[in-house]
């Protein structure tokens, strides 16, 4: 059974930073897709960045994501990262992963495709 838990939600001042983890059980995620997600109030789950199976550099950002989020994968921890700098009011939302085994190249984001998910971490960007 897969399980995913997401952290490193909480509290920023506009142009800080966080890094949200995103630990599995049940699912090598160096084998799988990773998408990051978010949900903000009133909104529909939308994704922004995902990274594919192995050490291929198959990643992708969504346009407001780049040069601003950056994912990553530490295999040893069956971890993956998401750092997030210069974070703006508007990225106010529930951060999600999520995993599938259905490879794509480049990878994609969505949802649809996407079998397993976590429970979500808060990311409130506020003064």
């Amino acid at each position: 059974q897969v399980q995913l838990v997401e952290s490193g939600g909480g509290l920023v001042q506009p142009g800080g930073s966080l890094r949200l983890s995103c630990v599995a059980s049940g699912v090598i995620l160096d084998h799988v897709m990773v998408g990051w997600f978010r949900q903000a109030p009133g909104k529909e789950r939308e994704g922004f960045s995902c990274i594919g199976a192995g050490g291929s550099g198959n990643i992708e950002y969504a346009d407001d994501a780049k040069g601003r989020f950056t994912i990553s994968k530490d295999n040893a921890q069956n971890t993956v990262y998401l750092q997030m700098n210069s974070l703006k009011p508007e990225d106010t939302a529930v951060y999600y992963c999520a995993t599938t085994e259905i490879p794509h190249v480049p990878c994609r984001w969505d949802l649809g495709i996407y079998d397993d998910w976590g429970q979500g971490t808060q990311v409130t960007v506020s003064s």
